[in-house]
């Protein structure tokens, strides 16, 4: 989804998610994508008093390519200035920063309870940019088929794995959306990189794997007890359980 609805997006407190950093990914690698595939709005909205908007310039009418003209201006002073940033030495955690209202933004989200996301993200009163991206969330869950599984494994199809390192690669592979990487496998480094997280209390990722339990609701998924329960109490999750 387009950066500019991240903040909208994380208002959601039922989610568990990571998503891609500025502060993480290397400026030279967002320049790249913020040249080759800016976000530019579908229509630009016409302004009013509110927080929601009426009436729209789309593709086509009077005035539209003029205003994406002035976008890709807008996008090309922050692309020079970020450059320069960087040249002069600046780290990506500032330089990135001028980039991101042209940037694409990518996000790993898992959750139990999504009524609330899309009774107020697929709303009239929404903004374009998140409910299009709310309508596409909701279509791939209504065409998908759910499967009976024991664990919640994100990224993880390696079937030569055992359970335990199934469990750790998917926390290790959440985490790396921070630097774009979630979609590279390196199985050492993964395992290296779930003991690291554990240790030092970067704790988000451990969110997203989880089982199915008719126990005590633990954190926010409802009837899913997470890994990262277990790591905030000293102990080993289950790498028995259904193994």
């Amino acid at each position: 989804m387009p950066r500019l609805v991240l903040a909208e997006f994380n208002t959601h407190r039922a989610f568990s998610r990571n998503s891609a950093s500025s502060r993480a990914i290397p400026v030279e690698r967002q320049l790249a994508k913020v040249r080759e595939d800016p976000f530019i709005p579908v229509r630009f909205p016409v302004n009013k008093p509110g927080m929601s908007a009426d009436d729209y310039v789309s593709p086509g009418e009077d005035g539209y390519d003029s205003l994406v003209g002035a976008w890709l201006e807008a996008r090309d002073h922050a692309v020079d200035s970020a450059e320069n940033l960087m040249r002069a030495g600046v780290h990506k955690q500032v330089a990135n920063r001028l980039l991101e209202p042209f940037m694409w933004h990518t996000v790993i989200v898992s959750a139990t309870e999504w009524d609330n996301f899309f009774t107020l993200r697929i709303s009239e009163f929404a903004q374009p940019e998140i409910r299009a991206a709310a309508e596409a969330m909701r279509d791939a869950m209504a065409q998908s088929t759910p499967a009976s599984v024991s664990w919640h494994l994100p990224l993880v199809d390696d079937d030569d794995l055992t359970l335990e390192q199934k469990i750790k690669c998917s926390v290790a592979r959440c985490a790396a959306v921070s630097y774009d990487r979630h979609l590279e496998r390196d199985i050492d480094k993964e395992l290296k990189r779930y003991d690291l997280l554990a240790s030092n209390g970067h704790l988000s990722p451990f969110e997203h794997v989880a089982y199915p339990t008719r126990g005590a609701d633990k954190g926010n998924f409802r009837g899913w007890r997470q890994v990262r329960w277990f790591i905030e109490r000293g102990s080993e999750p289950p790498f028995a359980l259904w193994g």
